[in-house]
Parts: C-alpha cells; sequence; structure tokens
C-alpha cells in the first residue's frame, strides 16, 4: 500500500475513532437533553424529516393506489379520521387532545399533509407508523381498505373549512362499535404463520413493555415472565398444555384463560396470534 494510501485509511480510522468516543461521551455524560420541553434542534429535526421523507418514498413507490374517488370511500375515512387520527393530529377548527400538546416532535398538521403527499406515501405513513414520533402502525388495528378510506378523506380534508368540517361530523355519526364474541373458543386450525412477522407483532402489541423477549430490541422489562426458551416449556401461564392452538388461544384471550391474570386482551387478530406463536416456538432453550 502507498503512504498516501495508509495515511488515508489511518486518518480515516483515528476520526471514527473519536466521533465514536465523543458519542459515548454524549451519552453516558447525560449532556443530551431528552425532554419533551426542549424541541430538537434545527438541524436534528430538518435531518429526521428529511431522512423520513425519503424513506417513506422508496418503500412506497411500488404501492398500487386504488380508486379513491369514491364519496362514499371518503366517508368511511372520515369515521375512521375523527375516531383514530383527531386526537392527535386535529382537524379544522379542532384542537388535538391535552395529551398530544406535548408531543416531540409535534403531531403534523395532516391538511399539509395531503396537499404535499402523495396517496401511496400517506398510505405507507399510516400503515407501517413512524419510529420515534408517536405514529403508530395502523396495519395491527385497521385493514387495508379502511387505510385507503383514511387516504381518500384526507384528499377532502384540504377542502374544509372548519365549518364544513363540524358539518360532516354532523352529517357522519360514529359508526357502531363491533360486538365482541360472547365465548371466543379456540383456533381450530392451529397452523402457524410468519414467525418474521410475528416478531414486529410482539412489538406492536406492547409484549416487549411486560417481557424479556430474545431478539427483540429493548424487551428487557420483567414485569411479566421471560420468554426465553418458550418452546421448551411444558405450560403456557402454568395452566394450558403447550400447544400452537392453546398459546393462540392464550395470546387472543388471555383473561378467559386465567381470569386473575394481570396480562390484558390486547385485541390481537387471529391472523397476527398465528404469526406470534410463531415466532415464540423458535425461542428454544439454546437460543
Amino acid at each position: 500500500m502507498r503512504t498516501w494510501k495508509r495515511i488515508a485509511v489511518m486518518t480515516t480510522l483515528a476520526l471514527a475513532a473519536l466521533g465514536a468516543l465523543a458519542a459515548g461521551v454524549l451519552v453516558y455524560s447525560g449532556w443530551y437533553d431528552v425532554s419533551a420541553t426542549n424541541q430538537h434542534l434545527a438541524t436534528t429535526y430538518r435531518l429526521l424529516d428529511v431522512a423520513m421523507r425519503r424513506s417513506i418514498a422508496l418503500r412506497a413507490a411500488d404501492t398500487v393506489v386504488p380508486p379513491l374517488d369514491d364519496p362514499a370511500r371518503a366517508v368511511n375515512g372520515f369515521r375512521h379520521f375523527r375516531a383514530h387520527c383527531v386526537q392527535c393530529h386535529g382537524a379544522p377548527g379542532i384542537a388535538p387532545q391535552p395529551f398530544a400538546l406535548g408531543m416531540t416532535p409535534a403531531p403534523a398538521a395532516l391538511v399539509a399533509t395531503a396537499r404535499e403527499w402523495p396517496a401511496a406515501d400517506v398510505y405507507w405513513a399510516i400503515r407501517h407508523g413512524i419510529k420515534m414520533t408517536g405514529m403508530p402502525a395502523w396495519q395491527y388495528r385497521m385493514s387495508d381498505n379502511e387505510i385507503w378510506d383514511v387516504v381518500a378523506f384526507l384528499k377532502v380534508l384540504p377542502t374544509l373549512s372548519p365549518a364544513a368540517y363540524r358539518a360532516w361530523d354532523v352529517r357522519y355519526p360514529p359508526m357502531p362499535a363491533a360486538m365482541p364474541p360472547s365465548a371466543p373458543g379456540q383456533i381450530e386450525n392451529a397452523r402457524l404463520g410468519d414467525a418474521r412477522a410475528g416478531r414486529r407483532a410482539l412489538q406492536q402489541y406492547l409484549c416487549a413493555t411486560c417481557h424479556t423477549i430474545p431478539g427483540i430490541a429493548g424487551a428487557d422489562r420483567r414485569v411479566g415472565p421471560p420468554l426465553g426458551g418458550f418452546a421448551d416449556r411444558q405450560y403456557i401461564a402454568g395452566v394450558l398444555p403447550n400447544t400452537p392452538a392453546n398459546l393462540m388461544h392464550w395470546l387472543r384471550h388471555p383473561t378467559q384463560v386465567d381470569p386473575l391474570s394481570a396480562m390484558p386482551d390486547l385485541g390481537v387478530t387471529e391472523l397476527d396470534a398465528r404469526d406470534m406463536a410463531a415466532f415464540l416456538y423458535t425461542l428454544g432453550g439454546d437460543r
């Protein structure tokens, strides 16, 4: 290697080491203020915004946009928007809920987003959520058709004045809540799903806030039992034989199995239960 190349390599490595050292000092000294009462630096905000827009554009590029001009689709989207979105984002003449006023970064005003973003990008952001913003992944709580309905309503949103929005609020009452089955039973076909999707679902249903789960970043809580070695256990929650059908039943209806359990019913869908079970059965004792 020529001398100048060796010098360039050594200089690059030295700078990388100094950068890592500086980052370590910054983190462990506690100098960086994580409070939500102090906003991001302008450079940080801009960097996060550019990263978000470019990331979404890349991943939404191949999304096929269905027809969105059906008025009925916009009305259905309005109902979902009112039920799930206005609490953080507000609407014309409607303030966000108090808890959203202190979020950092602040939830976007969706009138501007609807004007500037392509429909595919809006759909992707709603479906997958956005890290470090408080925006959840709605794919675990809404169907794809319902998400597209929200996108259809967002096309209409910039045209609504505060008075027009209030008129929609009066004209279109909330949809009646779905009645849960009175006696949910076990899943008959205990076919396991996709383990990779199950790992994501375990994050989305907040399992990581109570359990230590190998392979899931941040899942190091000890409120509930650790899930390492789950595939080798004889029983689920100490009461059910560890079979796929029983596991899926437990994930969906824990209080039906054990009324005294602290694990709540999180509304896990059958598909997500299959995926979550598939991942949990990858957690053997040697993993």
